[in-house]
C-alpha cells in the first residue's frame, strides 16, 4: 500500500462512511420516541431544588 492508494480510499469511501455515520446519528437523536430521554436527561439539575440529594 502507498500513500496514493490510501489518500485515494480516504477521499471517497471513508469520508461516505463518516457521512452516513453522521447522518445516523443525527436521525438516532432525533428519532420520535427519544424526547422524553431528552426531558428527563434535561432535568437532571433541577431534580433537588427545595432540598439536597440523599446520601444514600
Amino acid at each position: 500500500m502507498d500513500y496514493h492508494i490510501l489518500r485515494e480510499f480516504a477521499d471517497s469511501w471513508a469520508a461516505l462512511a463518516l457521512l452516513l455515520t453522521f447522518i445516523g446519528a443525527v436521525i438516532w437523536a432525533f428519532r420520535p420516541g427519544s424526547t422524553k430521554v431528552h426531558d428527563d436527561i434535561a432535568n437532571i439539575p433541577f431534580r433537588h431544588e427545595d432540598k439536597p440529594a440523599d446520601r444514600g
